[in-house]
């Protein structure tokens, strides 16, 4: 017997029928004899439409001006996982399994007062240990909890995979299941490669870069904290038979184990391949080489919440004057110019050139701590394709690669290939 929490997205209780699909997955866990608690996300497209009711209300009220309470805002957005919750646990008692819904405050999940993306910061599981001891199964309504203000305060996208794996943490589950539309986690994205591969096992470090450079399976918040507290995470797909054979396999379910590198026995040198579109290169030019130039950049941009990745500088052969290269989201590049232009004089540089369109493609993998010549292989076999690299960055096991948007799909074709992803 385990404990194990069950994670269900938005597609997987997408309507009645596919809720009901659900309720078979966490049937087949309990006949098995596991103590169970599953965390729900609001059905597929709610709560965007919640979003938009909150976005457009002071328009209806007349108002010009975009503002409501980020607190009703919480209120509302968080009713999608409510409504899932208390369905799912209909669903199982139709099935003759004692099960009840909790919704984030009723545990309670305590969060900090940042409304709309609140951050956990104590989990009580006493109550739902006791029940799942009982043969209760526990359904609890994700991205919610409760704020020190005492009002219900939202996670912010990709809470639900948080609340999993919280909830996990608190209750010492033996692990966690984050059930998606996907069977696994792939050495890249299979719309872009077809002989991409299903990983059976991932460290938390590599996916934590692979969520953190646009692999979209689990949320950057997730892997963070199951890396924190040694959360071991299952990827399955929640399409699949609940009653296929080893569908229930206490040790080895299908889908790929998210885990903590001792128990990788082989380390391959690259895990994968991961990219992300819509990148932009903003580069100062002729900046004076002095102390504080870097925070005088940096700084402001970090205070207008623009997220800066790869900075690269180059020093004048004199050694007086820099320039200094780095990308942001495509979307963000106009703002961080302005906020440049408004600390010109601050920051000394000349003149500030972008250029938007650009991909980022990235190499992961934890063998690369022990392998030389990784980062040669690709540089050699994008020179091959005639791919030209505009920056590049490292880490201990990640090579970043920012590109032209164009040849995006060639280059994660090419460096799966290099690195011999993809045979089986």
């Amino acid at each position: 017997m385990a404990r194990i929490v069950m994670k269900f997205g938005g597609t997987s209780v997408a309507d009645l029928n596919r809720i009901h699909n659900v309720a078979r997955h966490v049937k087949r866990e309990v006949d098995a004899g596991h103590e169970i608690a599953v965390v729900v996300s609001a059905m597929s497209g709610k709560t965007n439409e919640l979003v938009g009711w909150v976005e457009n209300m002071p328009k209806v009220a007349g108002s010009n001006a975009p503002f409501y309470d980020a607190r009703e805002y919480d209120a509302v957005v968080a009713s999608g996982e409510q409504v899932t919750s208390g369905l799912l646990a209909i669903a199982l008692q139709s099935m003759g399994i004692n099960a009840r819904s909790w919704q984030g405050w009723q545990l309670p999940i305590k969060t900090d007062n940042t409304h709309g993306a609140a951050r956990i910061l104590d989990i009580d599981g006493a109550d739902i240990v006791r029940r799942m001891g009982e043969g209760q199964v526990a359904v609890v309504a994700g991205f919610q909890g409760l704020g020190p203000d005492n009002r219900l305060a939202t996670l912010g996208r990709g809470g639900s995979d948080t609340s999993a794996v919280a909830i996990a943490a608190a209750v010492k589950a033996d692990r966690c299941d984050i059930y998606t539309d996907v069977d696994g986690v792939y050495t890249t994205d299979p719309r872009i490669e077809p002989k991409a591969r299903r990983l059976k096992k991932v460290a938390f470090e590599e996916m934590l870069e692979m969520a953190s450079l646009g692999a979209k399976v689990l949320q950057v918040r997730s892997v963070e904290l199951a890396m924190v507290h040694k959360v071991r995470t299952f990827v399955r797909s929640s399409f699949e038979d609940p009653d296929a054979p080893g569908m229930g396999d206490l040790l080895n379910p299908p889908g790929t184990l998210i885990c903590d590198e001792d128990e990788i026995v082989e380390q391959e040198v690259v895990t994968g391949i991961a990219y992300a579109k819509d990148e932009a290169q903003i580069s100062l030019r002729r900046l004076a080489d002095r102390p504080g130039v870097s925070a005088a950049i940096f700084g402001p941009l970090a205070e207008a919440h623009i997220n800066v990745d790869m900075i690269v500088q180059n020093i004048s052969e004199d050694g007086s004057k820099t320039d200094m290269t780095f990308t942001v989201p495509s979307g963000d590049v106009n703002k961080a110019l302005k906020v440049l232009s408004d600390n010109k004089e601050k920051i000394g540089y000349d003149v500030a050139q972008s250029e938007s369109g650009l991909v980022k493609v990235s190499v992961i993998g934890i063998g690369m701590r022990s392998h030389a010549g990784v980062a040669a292989s690709a540089f050699r076999a994008l020179a091959d394709k005639g791919i030209n690299i505009k920056a590049i960055t490292t880490s201990e096991i990640k090579i970043s690669i920012l590109i032209d948007g164009p040849y995006a799909e060639l280059a994660v074709r090419t460096l799966h290939s290099a690195y011999g992803l993809d045979k089986s």
